[in-house]
């Protein structure tokens, strides 16, 4: 318990020697430790396995949307895990969430793009029935110019005809613009609804990255806690860290013979001179 120089006594041994340095330092609080560190190892393991158990089927389901599949099966590796059918249940409602949303998204644009397409064969037949209406126009003006250059009618039956078919092709025009527009529209849906498949599927691949990289940190975590579970239950440790089942211990004299340091095993009983040195240390554990 307090190793370091001590006056030299008559009779003394390697035993009594150690007990007047207060004894072997025991570790009999290290025993609860131990199995503190079990019980916290073997905690972490199960958080960490969790972890990886999820990110493994996690990255099958985005594997399984980005090959537009609707439906995947838990990998083999991870198949005969009792949670695994829980866990594949919680990643089938992501892949039916999001292909159900990007479903809704480009229904909604076709649905537009129909309206938008529907929009324009009104508009071209009212172009036609507006083009309908300026020939007989012109036909009129031809007819009231005529009756007007013999005197036969007042110039401003002209203007007002002349006026009615501007009027009427203005109307045309309104009418191509507005096709024009629509088709600009339909453009746009067509292109948004690309941007939407294209948008999922970027950010599938960057959650994929991302997940491949969190299991390669929860294997490691894995990994490490197994071997902090190991050690903490290997009996060898066990017994060189508490009271009970304590292995032998091997002693040994350092001494100055001649002006030459050299070490002499021991025992307790083994008389101890002046100027010694006690070595204790723990004898190799027999294999289990």
């Amino acid at each position: 318990q307090s190793p370091g120089q001590f006056p030299y006594v008559p009779e003394l041994t390697v035993l009594k020697a150690i007990s007047v340095a207060g004894g072997i330092r025991r570790n009999a609080e290290n025993g609860p430790q131990q199995d503190r560190d079990l019980i916290t190892a073997k905690g972490n393991y199960d958080i960490y396995d969790d972890q990886r158990l999820r990110l493994v089927v996690r990255r099958a389901r985005i594997d399984a949307e980005l090959a537009d599949k609707t439906t995947f099966e838990a990998p083999k590796e991870v198949a005969d895990d009792p949670k695994v059918a829980t866990i594949v249940a919680d990643e089938m409602a992501v892949l039916t969430s999001d292909q159900k949303k990007l479903k809704l998204k480009l229904q909604a644009l076709d649905d537009l793009k129909n309206l938008l397409q529907n929009e324009i064969e009104s508009l071209q037949k009212k172009i036609v029935n507006q083009q309908r209406q300026v020939d007989l126009a012109k036909e009129q003006l031809d007819s009231v110019g005529a009756l007007a250059q013999k005197g036969l009618v007042v110039q401003t039956r002209v203007l007002n005809s002349e006026q009615t078919i501007a009027d009427l092709q203005g109307q045309i025009l309104d009418y191509e613009t507005a096709i024009l527009t629509a088709k600009q529209s339909i453009s746009k849906a067509t292109q948004d609804a690309t941007d939407a498949e294209n948008t999922l599927r970027s950010s599938l691949a960057s959650d994929r990255q991302q997940v491949e990289t969190d299991l390669k940190e929860a294997e490691l975590r894995v990994g490490m806690q197994k071997g902090l579970m190991t050690v903490a239950s290997d009996p060898a440790t066990q017994a060189a860290m508490t009271n009970s089942d304590q292995p032998a211990l091997l002693y040994a004299l350092v001494r100055v013979v001649n002006g030459k340091t050299t070490e002499v095993a021991a025992t307790e009983d083994t008389p101890v001179q002046p100027g010694d040195v006690i070595k204790v240390k723990l004898a190799p554990m027999a294999s289990q």
